[in-house]
C-alpha cells in the first residue's frame, strides 16, 4: 500500500509493509518525510518506531498514527508496528471474543520488533534515515515490548531467528509510555487490588503472552524488563500517572532505579493523575472525556526535547 499525502511544502510518503511472508497480521507502516530540496539534499532524518498498547491482545489506533504523525511533526521519519497479538482484530465486547492469533505467545512479539528495526536499518539508505538514530516509542504493552527490545538486543535468540547481527537491533533510544516492566509486581499487585474486571484482563492478557493465564514465577521474571537491565540499555525515558490502575505506576519506579543503578541514562515523569491510555493526552487520541489530561499534555514535549538530546 503507497498512499502520497501533499501538502504545501511537504509530500509525506506512506507505505505499508508486511514482515513476514506467512502473517498478514504483523505490518509495519513506514511514513517518511519527504525528500524536499528546499531542505538539505539527501538529509538523513532520526526514526522513531511506534509500539502501540493493547495487553497483547490487540494494537491500539489511538497510539499509532497520532503518534507517529506528531514525530513526524518534529522531523523524524516514523514507523508503526503491528505486532503479534492474541485476537485478530480489537477487542470492542469482551464477551464475544474475536479469532484466536496462535502466535501471540512471547517472544514472538519480541521477534516481530527486531524485524521491524532490521527493515528500519536496511532500508536507511533508501529512505534516507540515520541509522544510527533509531529510537523506539511503546505504551503500556508496547511499553513492555520496546522495553523488552532495550534490555534483550544483544541476546543470541533474537540473532540466531533472524541471522543477523545483534548490533542491527540496538534501539539508540527508547521512549515508554505507562509501562508494563515488572510481571511480578503487576501479578501480586493485581491480587491485591483489581476488581473482577480487571483480574480477567490479567488473566486473558497473560494466556496472550505465556500462553496460560497462570504463568509460573519463573516465566513471569524471565520476561520482565526490569530483571534484565545491563549498561547496555540505551537510554530510556519513562512517563506513567500516578494513580494509573491497570498498569501500576511502580512498574516505571522500579525500572528507574535498574537503570540508575547500571548507569544507563533516564528520565522520569510520574504526572499525579490520569487513566490509563493516556496516549497525546488530547483531543487528537482521545475516545473519551478521560483521555483529555492537560496536565499530563507536557509528556510529548518533554520526550521530543529529551529524544533530540540522544539522537543528535
Amino acid at each position: 500500500m503507497h498512499h502520497t499525502v501533499k501538502g504545501e511544502k511537504l509530500v509525506m510518503k506512506i507505505e505499508k509493509i508486511q514482515l513476514w511472508e506467512d502473517n498478514d497480521l504483523v505490518t509495519l507502516t513506514a511514513y517518511l518525510l519527504d525528500n524536499s530540496q528546499e531542505f538539505q539534499a539527501d538529509k538523513k532524518r532520526p526514526a522513531v518506531i511506534i509500539c502501540p498498547g493493547g495487553g497483547y491482545l490487540g494494537t491500539s489506533d489511538r497510539e499509532a498514527e497520532p503518534v507517529a504523525l506528531r514525530f513526524a511533526a518534529k522531523g523524524y521519519h516514523t514507523f508503526v508496528l503491528r505486532y503479534n497479538t492474541y485476537f485478530r482484530e480489537w477487542v470492542k465486547d469482551f464477551k464475544q471474543l474475536p479469532e484466536v492469533n496462535e502466535r501471540s505467545q512471547y517472544p514472538q512479539p519480541l521477534l516481530d520488533l527486531a524485524k521491524a528495526i532490521l527493515i528500519v536499518r536496511t532500508n536507511a539508505k533508501e529512505w534516507l534515515v540515520n541509522p544510527d538514530a533509531i529510537a523506539l516509542c511503546g505504551f503500556s504493552a508496547g511499553g513492555h515490548l520496546a522495553a523488552s527490545m532495550a534490555v534483550h538486543w544483544q541476546d543470541h535468540f533474537i540473532q540466531k531467528s533472524l541471522q543477523e547481527s545483534n548490533t542491527l537491533f540496538k534501539p539508540n533510544a527508547v521512549i515508554l509510555g505507562y509501562p508494563l516492566l515488572d510481571y511480578e509486581l503487576m501479578k501480586a499487585k493485581v491480587e491485591q487490588e483489581a476488581d473482577e474486571a480487571k483480574k480477567g484482563f490479567w488473566e486473558i492478557s497473560s494466556k496472550a503472552v505465556f500462553g496460560t493465564n497462570k504463568p509460573t514465577e519463573q516465566q513471569l521474571k524471565e520476561i520482565s524488563p526490569v530483571r534484565n537491565v545491563t549498561g547496555d540499555t540505551p537510554p530510556t525515558f519513562i512517563w506513567h500517572t500516578a494513580d494509573d490502575d491497570l498498569v501500576y505506576a511502580e512498574n516505571a519506579l522500579v525500572f528507574a532505579l535498574e537503570l540508575a543503578k547500571n548507569k544507563v541514562p533516564y528520565e522520569l515523569h510520574v504526572f499525579q493523575s490520569g487513566v490509563h491510555g493516556l496516549s497525546l493526552s488530547d483531543q487528537t487520541t482521545a475516545g473519551n472525556a478521560s483521555h483529555i489530561n492537560e496536565a499530563c499534555q507536557p509528556w510529548f514535549e518533554l520526550a521530543a526535547t529529551w529524544l533530540k538530546k540522544h539522537l543528535e
